[in-house]
């Protein structure tokens, strides 16, 4: 025949747990491609007073302490899981706010303190590894 088939490998999955880090930035990308995440202040609130909210994500070293007590609050009101990462900058590259290279490396990212999943998108180990370690917070 023309074709040839060339059997190509799937890539191995390391089995184990997930790391927390891997599996939020896994399930903000499929939120983003779902359309259903808020990125922001502005968007994040109105998605949090709404109860539009399925998880909140906060960055640590965000410089605004009355942006923190917002969001903080606002997920305390409507019992929404708030989860804590230590950079807006890796949040910001996470909710999709920068340039991918050619390399794939992430460009010109931009920063985000806060990002709010409205819609999970579809399931997945990441969102299953999520759902565990909010169970285990609480």
């Amino acid at each position: 025949s023309d074709v040839e088939g060339d059997d190509v490998a799937a890539p191995v999955v390391a089995s184990g747990p997930m790391d927390i880090n891997t599996a939020i930035a896994e399930v903000l990308k499929s939120a983003l491609i779902a359309d259903g995440l808020a990125r922001g202040l502005r968007e994040a609130a109105k998605a949090l007073d709404k109860r539009e909210a399925l998880l909140c994500v906060l960055a640590e070293n965000c410089d605004e302490p009355m942006y923190k007590k917002l969001v903080t609050a606002l997920c305390m009101e409507h019992g929404i899981p708030l989860i804590k990462v230590d950079s807006n900058m890796k949040l910001g590259e996470w909710a999709g706010l920068c340039k991918i290279d050619a390399e794939g490396k992430a460009r010109k990212v931009v920063k985000c303190s806060c990002a709010v999943v409205r819609n999970w998108g579809k399931e997945s180990a990441a969102h299953e590894a999520l759902q565990e370690y909010l169970k285990s917070q609480r």
